[in-house]
């Protein structure tokens, strides 16, 4: 974490559960993402599950990028190498710039825990229309670490030298 600076300014943020495996009642990914952005005193304004279809993917991520309401969106599942693992694809498309190194810094963390194997995560962001939005991959543990490393600290406007919240859609 930077350094410590100004005032903490919640955000409005959404979560998208990538899986056709996963529902309400299984959706622990979801479920810890919500709850840290709950403590960190950031405002969860949607929560969405889907299966791993490209098109419903983004239609979900496009409705939160127009709305007035969402700043930040999370996503996770669905960044892995097999071949019904879309959502990069679903979602750059849609990106207005893309963030080049949360991807590599996700895998740097990644390697600490999973040696290797980080080489098959498809870890991505961007921002559109005012819009920060993670994908991450949709273990548990993968969502913890990109919250904890690298997340968190990007959408508070106290990191320094710098954070995306000057970045986002005002509401």
């Amino acid at each position: 974490m930077g350094k410590s600076t100004g005032e903490f300014i919640p955000v409005n943020l959404a979560v998208l559960t990538v899986s056709d495996r996963r529902d309400a009642s299984s959706d622990t990914s979801g479920d810890y993402l919500r709850a840290a952005a709950h403590e960190a005193g950031h405002v969860v304004v949607d929560h969405a599950i889907v299966g791993e279809d490209r098109y419903r993917i983004r239609a979900i991520v496009s409705r939160w990028i127009a709305s007035l309401d969402v700043q930040v969106v999370v996503i996770n599942g669905g960044t892995g190498f097999n071949a019904k693992n879309i959502t990069p694809e679903a979602i750059e498309p849609l990106f207005d710039r893309k963030i080049e190194g949360f991807g590599e810094l996700f895998r740097m963390f990644s390697w600490e825990d999973i040696g290797g194997s980080t080489l098959q995560s498809r870890a991505v962001a961007g921002i559109a229309n005012g819009t920060l939005i993670f994908a991450v991959p949709g273990s548990t543990s993968a969502c913890e670490s990109a919250w904890e490393r690298i997340i968190a600290d990007q959408i508070d406007a106290r990191t320094g030298p710098c954070n995306f919240v000057s970045h986002l859609k005002k509401l």
